[in-house]
Formats: structure tokens, C-alpha cells, sequence
């Protein structure tokens, strides 16, 4: 028998929009399987069961009362939960720190505003890291995000727990943030699809500011076609964003690209990696090795180059990403709650001069457009997402902060290139270890260039179905 976390999200939508499954039967499936497997895999740091009852039940009666199902929003009734860096008006909301245990969301981020609009069910709040600095979900606040395919291990980050979620039949699919992999490296580790959208796609306001442009908002999900979908309705610019990125064709949406044969297209390949001491894994190799065979044999062209990176932007983006750290206003007198590691990012962040900031932010912007202009005659860039497969809990978080840090650096050496470049990329999760642990690839496009990267992974979807794989604790 099929269970309601069988379904895509697309099919759930489907079945409300045809009277052939409620929204309240969709969330309180949802809540219950919450309520039995959350505390093995640490995906919710807060869950909003009354409201999204709430929120089920008014959805039933759109549709009861619709005229034309056709014109009813596209998630009507199908839950998406949001990442507890984004706040929620009147939701409990930690930033995965103990600094806010008292703080309750007081508006709506934009991305909550469209994926209401849209008719989803906010049905809670998912576990990220203190302020979503590293790349693993552990915290003060709530379990660690462990990956369903080995509890023993990280769900990645900084999206641990809205990846756990979705790999663990915990939601249909769930909104990530992205500001140096957190989209991808959960995504590769949990073995899911998702997508880092190009810079200024997804709107950061009215709260998040987007001065550097190294993060933004996206989808994570079992299908192509649910990120996509998912991708249609977070996208679209808000006054006073900083970047704004090109618009699809009038009338376009994601969702009609994964229809859509991509054609032949020339796909650059890169395995060396630009941080110093990073070694990739044999089983990483592998996945970006049988990649590349299956996008021969589709028929495209693959050319390996070299990086248009050098380690030597790597203490740069180190910069950006202290100051970064230091942006999240903390009470000094609850300062000794914060983790090792967000203080020892702070403080470095604290002693960075305006002046060296602004250069960092220059240098980075003068290699983006040498790197831009290398990669400008390839339809798509393929990586291995990681360096390594997914690591034991405590693998990062047990070190001190210097060790933690480069661990993080070596762990994940491609995924920043493109929160710096602004281009889209995915993360495929198209191997499995001997072991049984998802590997994920990485492609990444042109800016803008997000329909090519969605019509070329469902091209790969399709050639190797990845959608039937699941972990044991699915079937709890």
C-alpha cells in the first residue's frame, strides 16, 4: 500500500486539487510520523501542530468551494516546513543558538509569505546550526540532524534538519538556505535534490540583508519536479533586495523545464579541489565518475579543466564569512551561550577592519570575473558536492574550533565557489556507497541559468530513477 509520504509533493497537490485526499488527512499523516521519528533524526526544532491543523482545515474549505480546481495554488494543502533561520510570524524562532529562547517571529520572511501564498501548511520549524555557520546540525537547542540512511552520522548543514525531514518521510519537500553549500551538502549526504538558485532569485528581505550576496533561499526535495515547483513559487524579486537575478522568458516557470530535453550540451568537469589539505574519498570519486559516464552516454560532451579558482581566495572568503558571523546581534550578557565555534568566527570577524573587509569583497569580485569569463562557453560545471561521505555525529563539532573549521573547509571544498561566482547549482543524488550512503554531484550553470541545470537532472532522473530508494526508517 501506498502511504501519504509516498507521494511527491506535486501528487499530493494533485490529489487535494482533485478531492481525492484532504489537506488534514496530508498533515495529521505528517504530524504522526513527527511525532514517532523526529527524536532519531533531530529534523524539527519546533513543531506547529496546532496552527498547521488550523491552516489544513482552511485549505480544505478552499477547495471545497472552489469553482475550478485548476485555479487553486499550486501547494494548496501540502506541507513545507521552514528553516529556523527564517522567521515565522508568532513561531518560536532560535537561529540554532540557546541566545534565543525566548524570541517569537514577529513578521514573515518573504519566502514564508510566498510559500503561504502558494496554499502550503507551515507545519514547523527545522534544525539548523548556531546562526547557520557550519556545514553539520549541531546544537544547544535540539538533537543533532542525523542523515536517515545512518543514524551514526551528520545530516550536513547548514539545512541538516529540513534535509532529514524530507529523507525521512517527515515533509514532502522543505525551504533551505544556501550561503556556502547548506542546500547541497545536506542535500548529498541525505541523498536528495536540491537547488542553490542564482543570486537575487529568491528574495532575502524583509529582515535578512543581502549585502554580500552569498546566501539565498531554495528548495530542497525527493524530484526534480518538486524543486522546481518549489523553486516557481519562492522565486521573485522584493523592493529594496540588492541583487536581482535575470527572469525566466514571460510565462516561463521552472516546472516546465523538467519537461523540457535539454539538448546536447558542452559540461566542463573539475575534481581538484581548491582548499589546501582537501582529499577526495574514493567513493566520491566514483560518483563523479559514473556522472560523467551517464552524461556521456546521454550524448552531451564532457571537457575536464582546471579550477578558475586558486586557494589563494580561500583565507578571502574566510573574511566575508567572520564578518558574517558577527551580524546576528547577541546580548552580551548571553554571550557564554553561544558555541565555541560561532565565538571563535566572531572574534575573528570582530578584529576585521573596514578596509580589509572592503578589499576581501573587492578581490573576490575581481576573480568572479576572470573565473565567469573561463566557464562562459560551457552549458554546465560538474563537481563531486563533497570531499567525503557522510561523517559520524560529533565528527566536526568534538574538535576544537580552529581544527572544526578546517575539517569544514576540507570537507566541502566546492560548494562556496558558486555562493561567490552567484551562479545556480545542484546537488544530484545519483550513487550510493556499498554501505548504503548517499553521495551526491554537483552541477553548476550560468547565471540565471537554473531551467538548463533542472531540464539536465531530470534527464538524469529519468535515466536513473532515484525516487524508489529509500531508508529503513521510511517504512516507521
Amino acid at each position: 500500500m501506498t502511504d501519504i509520504h509516498d507521494l511527491t509533493a506535486e501528487q499530493q497537490a494533485t490529489a487535494v486539487r482533485n478531492r481525492e485526499l484532504s489537506p488534514v488527512e496530508i498533515v495529521d499523516h505528517y504530524l504522526g510520523r513527527i511525532e514517532r521519528v523526529n527524536r532519531q533524526v533531530g529534523a524539527y526544532v519546533t513543531v506547529t501542530d496546532e496552527s498547521a491543523r488550523e491552516q489544513a482545515r482552511k485549505a480544505e474549505r478552499v477547495v471545497l468551494e472552489a469553482a475550478d480546481p485548476a485555479e487553486l495554488p499550486p501547494l494548496l494543502g501540502v506541507p513545507v516546513p521552514i528553516k529556523d533561520l527564517n522567521m515565522v510570524q508568532g513561531v518560536p524562532m532560535t537561529f540554532g543558538s540557546a541566545v534565543f529562547d525566548d524570541l517569537t517571529g514577529f513578521v514573515d520572511d518573504h519566502v514564508v509569505t510566498a510559500l503561504r501564498e502558494a496554499g502550503s501548511v507551515m507545519i514547523g520549524k527545522t534544525n539548523t546550526p548556531e546562526f547557520g555557520l557550519p556545514c553539520y546540525t549541531e546544537n544547544s537547542v535540539a538533537p543533532p540532524a542525523r542523515t536517515p540512511w545512518d543514524l551514526d552520522r551528520s545530516a550536513g548543514g547548514s539545512s541538516g534538519g529540513a534535509a532529514a525531514a524530507v529523507a525521512s518521510g517527515l515533509a514532502p519537500v522543505a525551504q533551505g538556505s544556501d550561503g556556502g553549500g547548506s542546500i547541497r551538502i545536506p542535500s548529498s549526504v541525505c541523498g536528495l535534490f536540491g537547488i542553490k538558485p542564482s543570486r537575487g532569485r529568491v528574495s532575502q528581505g524583509p529582515l535578512i540583508p543581502d549585502l554580500f550576496g552569498l546566501s539565498t533561499n531554495g528548495p530542497i526535495a525527493r524530484t526534480v519536479l518538486d524543486a522546481a515547483t518549489l523553486l516557481d513559487v519562492m522565486s521573485g524579486p522584493t523592493p529594496g533586495d540588492l541583487f536581482m537575478a535575470p527572469p525566466l522568458p514571460d510565462g516561463g516557470t521552472f516546472a516546465a523545464y523538467v519537461g523540457r530535453e535539454p539538448g546536447r550540451l558542452r559540461i566542463a568537469r573539475m575534481i581538484e579541489p581548491v582548499v589546501p589539505g582537501a582529499v577526495i574519498h574514493a567513493d566520491c570519486v566514483a560518483a563523479y565518475e559514473e556522472a560523467t559516464s551517464l552524461l556521456v552516454e546521454l550524448g552531451h560532451e564532457i571537457v575536464d579543466v582546471s579550477p578558475p579558482f586558486g586557494p589563494d581566495l580561500v583565507p578571502i572568503f574566510e573574511t566575508l564569512w567572520s564578518v558574517m558571523a558577527t551580524m546576528t546581534p547577541v546580548d552580551p550578557l548571553r554571550a557564554d551561550r553561544l558555541q565555541p565555534l560561532t565565538r571563535w568566527l566572531r572574534e575573528r570577524g570582530d578584529a576585521v577592519t573596514a578596509n580589509a573587509l572592503l578589499s576581501a569583497h573587492a578581490q573576490l569580485q575581481g576573480a568572479l570575473r576572470v573565473a565567469l569569463a573561463a566557464t562562459a562557453e560551457y552549458d554546465a560545471i560538474l563537481h563531486p558536492t563533497l570531499a567525503q561521505p557522510p561523517v559520524p555525529i560529533g565528527y566536526f563539532h568534538d574538535a576544537d574550533p580552529a581544527e572544526n573549521f578546517e575539517l569544514q573547509k576540507r570537507f566541502t571544498p566546492f560548494t562556496s565557489i558558486y555562493n561567490i561566482s552567484g551562479q545556480p547549482a545542484v546537488s544530484v543524488p545519483l550513487h550510493w556507497t556499498e554501505n548504503g550512503l548517499p553521495i551526491g554531484v554537483m552541477l553548476a550553470g550560468r547565471l540565471g541559468g537554473e531551467g538548463t541545470l533542472i531540464s539536465l537532472s531530470a534527464q538524469l532522473e529519468a535515466a536513473r530513477p532515484w525516487i524508489g530508494r529509500t531508508p529503513p526508517i521510511w517504512t516507521a
